[in-house]
């Protein structure tokens, strides 16, 4: 049986609740800084503190959002697809704040070095390919757009999967030297894409069920 409306809601306002928290924490952990009451609240560098935890979220929405089709075909749960445009959204949110804390506290307003700096560095490039292509997706979340692009709008928004692969990508080459945390997303990332291959194979396959066209991201 599926759940009735009110439930739907309820569990997308604990979605939102549970989707903001890590900035409102952020957010206080800053003004703790800030306000000279704890210093040490983001650590010996705040920057790099803000940027990391903005990144990492941007990168778990992102995981999040692939892994709903998995889970509604595991579950049978239809349900959870109406997730999907959320969590894809929080992914962008936390990414584009992510950016901007890089381009305003990271590079302090220099922000004719950007080009020189997505040059030069590789993780940089990746990280800022990664956003990029997450902007027209998110533009065209919205229940029009998928009427006005037809087939189109599924073709582009499978631009998620090298959106993540990139993102992965992107983590992996900051991190120093405790590879630990890039190598669970780097995992968990090819377990997502892994079912998808196998689900694509076994529908070319003769007498399987071609599945659901709104489980197809």
């Amino acid at each position: 049986m599926p759940p009735s409306p009110a439930r739907i809601r309820i569990a997308k306002a604990v979605v939102h609740v549970l989707a903001l928290a890590p900035l409102a924490w952020l957010c206080w952990q800053f003004w703790q800084v800030y306000g000279g009451i704890d210093y040490d609240a983001l650590g010996a560098d705040p920057v790099a503190e803000i940027e990391h935890r903005l990144g990492t979220w941007a990168l778990r929405f992102l995981l999040l959002t692939l892994a709903i089709t998995p889970l509604r075909q595991v579950t049978g749960q239809t349900a959870l697809l109406r997730f999907r445009r959320m969590l894809g959204l929080y992914a962008f949110a936390y990414a584009s704040l992510h950016l901007a804390v890089y381009l305003g506290l990271d590079l302090r307003g220099y922000w004719a070095q950007v080009f020189e700096e997505i040059a030069k560095r590789p993780y940089i490039t990746v990280g800022f390919a990664a956003w990029l292509l997450l902007v027209p997706l998110a533009i065209t979340s919205t229940q029009g757009w998928m009427r006005r692009l037809g087939r189109r709008w599924g073709q582009l928004h499978k631009l998620v999967y090298a959106i993540a692969i990139l993102a992965v990508l992107h983590f992996w080459w900051i991190v120093k030297s405790d590879y630990r945390e890039p190598l669970l997303y780097a995992a968990i990332l090819a377990l997502l894409l892994g079912w998808r291959v196998w689900k694509a194979i076994r529908r070319k396959r003769p007498g399987m069920s071609s599945g659901s066209p709104a489980g197809k991201i």
